[in-house]
C-alpha cells in the first residue's frame, strides 16, 4: 500500500459536509465569540467553503457586509444556496484575493490555512485587504491531538500500513499547533498573535455513522480510504471498529479541538 495516494483537494460540497463540514459549523460560533468583534464591521472569509463561517458571522455579528472567497465552484454553489444574498461570494484563492486594498475590517479563515500552498503569500494578501489595525484570525483542526475522529483514523491506518504514517495529517500539517500558528502570523508581520483552543463534541450514533463519511473520498483521509483495495479498506474498517472507544449503546463520543489564532493587521504608524 506504499503507493496509495492522498488528496488535499476539496471540490465537492456534499461529501465535505458529511465528513467535516458539520463539525466546522459547531466551531464557527465559538470562534466568533472569542473574537468579540463589534457590530457594523466589514468581514471577509478566505476559503469560505460551503459557508459555515459566513453563516455564523451573519447570524451572530451584525456585520455591515460579508464577503466569501472560495476557489471551488461546487462549494460556492452550496454556500450560495444557504446564504442567498446575505453574503457576496467570489471565485479566488487565498494568495490572490479579488478585493481592493484596505477594503475589510476583519479577515477570517476556517480550516483552510494548512491547505494553502503559499502561506506567507496568503497572509500578505490578508494584510493587504484588511484595514490598518484591523483583525486577522483563523482556526485549524488539532490533527495531532484532540481532533479525534481524524487522529484515530490515521493512527489505526498507520498500524496496518506503516507508510500511512507519512500521510497522517498530524505529521503533514505542523501548522496545526499553537506555537506554529503564532510564529506564522508573527513572521507575516501581524501584531500580537494569540491562540486559544476551541473544543466541540463530535458524536456518532453508530460506528457506521463514523465510518461512512470516509467513503466520500473528499479530503486526505477519505481519499486514502477510497484508494485502498477493497480487502485492505475492509480490514481498516474492522480494525477501527475494534479500536474506537465505543459506548455500551454502540454510539461514539469523540473530542474535536481546533486551534484559533488572532492578530492585528499592521498599523499605518
Amino acid at each position: 500500500m506504499t503507493n496509495t495516494p492522498v488528496s488535499d483537494t476539496w471540490e465537492r460540497g456534499s461529501p465535505y459536509e458529511r465528513y467535516i463540514g458539520r463539525w466546522s459549523r459547531r466551531v464557527a460560533p465559538a470562534f466568533l465569540m472569542c473574537l468579540d468583534i463589534e457590530s457594523g464591521r466589514r468581514w471577509l472569509d478566505v476559503g469560505c467553503g460551503t459557508g459555515a463561517l459566513c453563516a455564523a458571522i451573519v447570524d451572530a455579528c451584525a456585520p455591515a457586509s460579508v464577503v466569501g472567497v472560495e476557489p471551488s465552484a461546487d462549494f460556492r454553489a452550496l454556500a450560495g444556496q444557504s446564504l442567498g444574498d446575505r453574503v457576496v461570494l467570489h471565485d479566488g484563492s487565498a494568495a490572490s484575493l479579488p478585493l481592493a486594498d484596505a477594503s475589510v475590517d476583519v479577515t477570517v479563515s476556517g480550516l483552510v490555512l494548512n491547505f494553502v500552498p503559499d502561506l506567507p503569500a496568503a497572509l500578505a494578501e490578508t494584510s493587504r485587504v484588511t484595514v490598518p489595525s484591523g483583525t486577522i484570525a483563523a482556526y485549524v483542526w488539532d490533527y495531532a491531538g484532540r481532533m479525534e475522529l481524524i487522529r484515530w483514523f490515521w493512527d489505526v491506518a498507520s498500524e496496518l500500513d506503516p507508510e500511512a504514517s507519512k500521510l497522517h495529517e498530524g505529521v503533514r500539517f505542523p501548522l496545526c499547533d499553537p506555537d506554529a500558528l503564532q510564529a506564522a502570523f508573527r513572521n507575516a508581520g501581524l501584531q500580537e498573535p494569540r491562540t486559544v483552543p476551541i473544543d466541540v463534541r463530535t458524536d456518532f450514533a453508530t460506528f457506521d455513522d463514523y465510518w461512512n463519511p470516509f467513503l466520500g473520498g473528499q479530503g486526505p483521509a477519505p481519499a486514502y480510504a477510497m484508494a485502498l483495495p477493497d480487502k485492505a479498506r475492509s480490514r481498516l474498517r474492522e480494525r477501527l471498529r475494534a479500536r474506537l472507544p465505543m459506548e455500551s449503546d454502540g454510539s461514539l463520543r469523540l473530542a474535536g479541538r481546533a486551534w484559533a489564532v488572532r492578530a492585528t493587521a499592521k498599523s499605518d504608524a
